[in-house]
């Protein structure tokens, strides 16, 4: 385990020092020890022969890693749109003004900033995340006016939680932590974009380790308050951890009951959950107390704002292979419906599911409209944390129902097949159905820098569903999607089964094509999406 931390981190570290030696030469002196460094453990862990050689060899991994990523931030701390948007939120706070439903357009447009587009054919320039991590970046914003505030935040919580969960795990684990949280080039690129999952993760980290010894005797004790006051402040902290958070709660009462029978085991929970409960209000207090409204819409946003689809789930059947689908809707209500049956599944077989319960929230996000890889891996250390320190042993007692009828390992398996046949029944609905437009194009193409390209396109829509659809058009080449191309004639909203004819332009007034340009409509209620191919014959 201590070599494969050590190899780990060599992942991107030549990236760095090359960027450091044309930058910042003092950096790329400090990454070339680290390369002396990486090569030293990788002999130690090899020949020593004594388990307390080995955990030095360990914490010379870790602080190895530290300083690589430190040296990364230095490289790289600019972030990207989420820490952007938490600096300018950090600034806000500081100025007294309103954080939530506060529009900064002027934040985006970059390559860095990019831009979360709306399947309304808008998108979205506010806070959309609970307020912990511009809270804890307002003070740094006073002294440093920059993204760089955010940035250096999650950062921070990143190296420390990794520290944090060094220690916390058993010996023979540490490395593992060293390489899931600093190697493989994983998370730190994260924390150097702001992203405030980061801070979420950082606070799980010590509500996870050991977390079914929680309430253990019908007390929680102070290591059981701590793990719910960082439960409720990760809560304040990222979305991401709401899901976390009743799978946590299902799991700690059934071993609780175990323990102590259903009155005691409800009182541990309760307390547990009302501590959590208690520290993500506090939290959020002062927001709710300024604007409720707006408060609320702005950490409800990612959950109801339609964003346009990306990511690798399921989703993209309908995004990359097919040419659309009419009932997009349906790919959430699949996600919907995977979360529920999971629950129900670790109510009905916490004894088996026990160990994974950190890892099951996030199958959910596959069926997801938006299933991108960061809600995957971004909470990884806390499987690790899971898999080291909350064996199948500590739920060989939990208090599980009882089935009359459902015995024998076939029965169990056909179960929880049910469960999550309702989420499947709607990912196939999702993807088996048809686009809601049949889309003719015509390209006006014109040659610019030796380049083909299109300078608009002639669309003839027709409408092949019952509902009335307001189409909004972009462009896509491989995964993503341009801006919204601008829409120059044709009507704004398109009745049922009906004809229309468009013209729409790209932004800028001309776009290059590549062997495979789609150009896409979509629509925001209902949710739906076609997907054509622009021909790419040269101009005339």
């Amino acid at each position: 385990m201590t070599l494969l931390a050590t190899i780990s981190l060599f992942i991107g570290t030549r990236a760095a020092w090359t960027t450091a030696m044309t930058s910042a030469p003092p950096v790329a002196a400090a990454i070339s020890v680290c390369y002396a460094s990486i090569l030293v453990c990788g002999v130690l862990c090899l020949t020593v022969r004594d388990r307390r050689s080995l955990i030095r060899v360990d914490a010379v991994v870790l602080a190895t890693a530290v300083a690589l990523v430190t040296c990364g931030y230095l490289l790289d701390h600019a972030g990207s749109d989420e820490g952007v948007l938490t600096a300018q939120a950090a600034s806000e706070i500081l100025r007294g003004h309103p954080v939530y439903g506060q529009p900064w357009p002027w934040l985006f447009g970059t390559p860095q900033v990019g831009i979360t587009k709306t399947m309304s054919g808008g998108a979205d320039y506010t806070y959309g995340y609970p307020p912990l991590t511009a809270l804890l970046a307002a003070p740094v914003h006073a002294v440093v006016h920059s993204t760089a505030a955010a940035t250096l935040v999650t950062t921070a919580l990143l190296l420390a939680s990794s520290v944090l969960l060094w220690f916390l795990l058993p010996a023979v684990w540490r490395s593992a932590a060293t390489a899931v949280c600093l190697g493989f080039g994983l998370l730190p690129q994260y924390a150097y974009y702001g992203y405030p999952a980061i801070t979420a993760l950082a606070l799980l980290v010590p509500a996870v380790v050991r977390w079914p010894d929680t309430g253990s005797g019908g007390r929680l004790g102070t290591r059981g308050l701590l793990r719910a006051v960082c439960l409720g402040a990760a809560c304040a902290a990222q979305q991401l951890a709401w899901f976390l958070a009743p799978f946590l709660l299902i799991g700690l009462y059934a071993v609780r009951r175990g323990e102590l029978g259903r009155r005691g085991a409800l009182a541990v929970t309760l307390r547990y959950a009302g501590t959590a409960g208690l520290a993500w209000a506090t939290v959020n207090a002062y927001f709710a107390v300024q604007d409720l409204s707006g408060w609320l819409h702005g950490i409800l946003l990612p959950l109801q704002q339609k964003a346009i689809l990306h990511g690798q789930g399921v989703m993209g059947i309908s995004y990359y292979f097919t040419a659309g689908s009419s009932r997009l809707d349906y790919y959430s209500y699949g996600s919907m419906l995977l979360l529920l049956g999971l629950l129900a599944a670790t109510v009905l077989f916490v004894r088996r599911l026990g160990p994974a319960l950190t890892v099951l929230p996030w199958l959910a996000f596959y069926l997801a409209t938006r299933s991108q890889d960061g809600y995957f891996l971004l909470m990884t250390p806390l499987w690790l944390a899971a898999a080291a320190t909350a064996p199948p042993a500590a739920f060989a007692t939990a208090w599980q129902p009882v089935l009359p009828r459902v015995t024998g390992r076939r029965a169990r398996a056909a179960l929880a097949a049910a469960l999550v046949t309702p989420a499947l029944l709607c990912v196939a609905v999702a993807a088996a159905s048809p686009p809601p437009l049949r889309m003719t194009l015509a390209a006006r193409l014109a040659t610019r820098h030796a380049r083909v390209g299109v300078t608009a396109v002639e669309v003839r829509a027709v409408n092949r569903t019952g509902a009335r659809l307001s189409p909004h058009f972009a462009s896509r080449t491989g995964q993503g999607a341009s801006d919204w191309w601008k829409v120059t004639a044709g009507p704004a909203t398109l009745g049922p089964h009906a004809t229309a004819d468009y013209v729409v332009t790209p932004p800028g007034g001309f776009r290059v094509l590549h062997p495979r340009t789609y150009l896409i409509a979509v629509t925001g209620t209902p949710m739906t999406i076609t997907t054509a191919r622009l021909p790419t014959a040269s101009p005339s």
